[in-house]
């Protein structure tokens, strides 16, 4: 805990209630954090207060805070407006980053009179226009390299203007105009350059409709040799549209923005669609925090560094202060952006796309298989949670007729069995047959163990992501009550099977969830309930040979219950004490040589009658 905490929550208390940006200090007086706030004495005494609510990130910060400033502005959005402007300048190690220049392509478009256009992995301070960032460097120089194909702009690396006596190989086979040959004039170069420009900046329906208007005044004219150009530069633009994924039939312009959250990092994807083309996608990791908050700050860093903006923006998710950020985001770009949360139709399609491209990045990054994938992702739609089950426990009761009544745990990490993870349980609390207070006895008893071994955070002291019980939604309501009394908000589901013993459905408090249409949920939960099954059952088939054990050796003259216990320890099996001599039945604990003697004798009396 920060020693400075009572002091930095008086400070805060200080604090006016009016707009303003907070920077959080450590020791060393470098800037770790800054926020921003409608009313500051608010935001930043929540801080220093309890911890109950905070997030992981923000408990660390707060850890590492030694001092904070402020400054105080006249409303809410120039707040938001200082805040990324000082990120950006200072970037703080507690605000999520996303990184400029590093890893990305542009395309540079350098000369004025003879513009000529190149894809280039870094920005240069040289007086050339920059397009970009993209992620992918291979679609940038495809995107290049289609252009310059397209246009007939020259490649080979020469400044205009320049004459030399004759062109090189692309101008013979139709891929550039030859202007160091003067075979195009200035004026005609520029028209072309201007042109793939608008190529790669707006797609290519807009200008096939003008380059097929252009062509058709050009044959009226009777200028066939111009018409007979722009049919060639129209076939080579339907020949790249014919190549390219249409993603959506409309045309619209849209950035998607896609969470997956993991136990200690989560994924943000990025899809940007230009005329109902995908046209780029990055991702980015960052530590877990709340998604609303994490949703503000991953959008108001990305666009920071970026200004090509479009009309609209998705997201899987509410945004903090969202309508701040359609004012940011509007008077950064010229023109009205919108920012929503689509909740049916070809929009949320791109949404789940995007959400599933952040969920195999985040997959990949944790080193598992796209078929444990496919599982986790289509459990957690099915389910609504909200981060993805990487650690299941599942809980099943074994007996007979209510005697030798156990419980087996099984966990699945990761989409698969984890052994060293798995329990048993002796249920104790009562005699007889009573499956729901058997459930309810075990869950109580593991997760008071958590409680007492949280700060570990291995074992019981780790928390489940997904409670699978393998009954009806009787077995979830008994075990609810038992978790909410605990404090302990996991995710609670029970599986249901059919009359041939088959899973068939999940079942929670609102009813039961169909799982036979999705094929890789299915098989994982199927798998996850015949595991559990088998390893109840076969503990409770251990439990009831040894007590069938006992019941038989406490017939024997002068053995009990702990004596049969010591020897069943000992032999394991009545085949091994009926084998053994009198001197090995000795070494068992509490069986003195009359009580072997005794054993010995039970074992081999009918051998002896039978030799007699």
């Amino acid at each position: 805990m920060n020693p400075k905490l009572k002091l930095l929550r008086e400070k805060a208390m200080r604090l006016p209630l009016t707009p303003g940006v907070y920077i959080m200090k450590n020791k060393s007086g470098d800037i770790i954090y800054i926020g921003k706030a409608k009313a500051l004495k608010n935001r930043v005494s929540q801080y220093f207060g309890s911890d109950h609510n905070h997030s992981i990130k923000v408990r660390r910060m707060v850890e590492n805070v030694d001092d904070f400033d402020y400054i105080l502005v006249g409303s809410e959005f120039e707040a938001l407006v200082l805040e990324c402007s000082l990120i950006k300048l200072h970037n703080p190690k507690y605000n999520i980053l996303l990184k400029d220049d590093k890893g990305y392509s542009y395309i540079r478009v350098a000369g004025e009179e003879w513009p000529v256009i190149s894809a280039v992995l870094q920005k240069a301070d040289d007086g050339a226009e920059y397009i970009g960032p993209y992620m992918s460097s291979a679609s940038v120089r495809k995107t290049v390299d289609e252009a310059n194909s397209v246009f007939h702009l020259p490649t080979c690396g020469k400044t205009f203007p320049c004459r030399t006596q004759r062109p090189c190989l692309n101008y013979y086979i139709k891929l550039c105009d030859a202007p160091c040959s003067g075979k195009i004039t200035q004026a005609e170069y520029k028209k072309n350059a201007d042109a793939a420009l608008e190529f790669i900046r707006g797609g290519s329906r807009e200008m096939l409709a003008r380059l097929n208007r252009e062509m058709t005044e050009a044959a009226e004219r009777l200028e066939f040799e111009r018409a007979a150009k722009l049919r060639d530069r129209i076939r080579s633009i339907e020949k790249i549209n014919e190549k390219q994924v249409v993603v959506t039939e409309k045309d619209a312009d849209c950035d998607v923005f896609a969470i997956a959250d993991g136990p200690d990092k989560s994924c943000l994807n990025v899809l940007r669609f230009r005329k109902g083309r995908l046209v780029d996608g990055e991702y980015f990791y960052f530590e877990s925090d709340t998604p609303q908050e994490a949703r503000r700050e991953l959008i108001t860093s990305y666009y920071s560094i970026r200004e090509d903006l479009p009309g609209e923006i998705f997201t899987d998710g509410d945004v903090a202060d969202a309508a701040l950020l359609e004012q940011w985001l509007g008077e950064k770009r010229g023109k009205r952006v919108y920012l929503s949360v689509p909740k049916r139709g070809e929009k949320l399609r791109l949404v789940e796309m995007c959400r599933k491209n952040a969920s195999e990045k985040l997959f990949q990054r944790q080193g598992r298989v796209s078929k444990d994938n496919a599982a986790l992702e289509e459990l957690r739609e099915l389910l609504g949670l909200k981060q993805y089950p990487d650690y299941i426990e599942s809980y099943d009761i074994s007996h007979t007729a209510g005697s030798d009544n156990v419980a087996g745990m099984v966990v699945f990490k990761n989409g698969k069995p984890f052994k060293s993870a798995y329990r048993k349980f002796a249920v104790r609390g009562f005699v007889g047959q009573d499956d729901y207070r058997s459930m309810a006895e075990v869950l109580e008893r593991r997760f008071t163990e958590y409680l007492k071994q949280k700060d570990s955070g291995e074992g019981f002291g780790r928390l489940p992501d997904l409670i699978l019980l393998d009954g009806g939604v009787g077995q979830v309501n008994a075990v609810r009550p038992v978790l909410d009394r605990l404090g302990i908000n996991v995710p609670l589901f029970g599986m249901v099977k059919d009359d041939r013993h088959r899973t068939r459905a999940i079942t929670g408090e609102g009813g039961e969830i169909e799982i036979n249409s999705k094929r890789s949920a299915f098989t994982l939960v199927s798998s996850l309930q015949n595991e559990v099954h088998r390893f109840s059952v076969g503990y409770h088939h251990q439990k009831h040979t040894k007590s069938t054990f006992r019941v038989e050796l406490t017939e024997i003259e002068g053995i009990g219950e702990k004596k049969a216990a010591a020897l069943i320890k000992r032999f394991k099996t009545i085949r091994a004490i009926r084998a053994a001599s009198v001197d090995e039945l000795c070494e068992a604990e509490g069986i003195s040589e009359k009580l072997a003697r005794n054993i010995y004798d039970f074992y081999h009396a009918e051998e002896e009658e039978y030799e007699d």
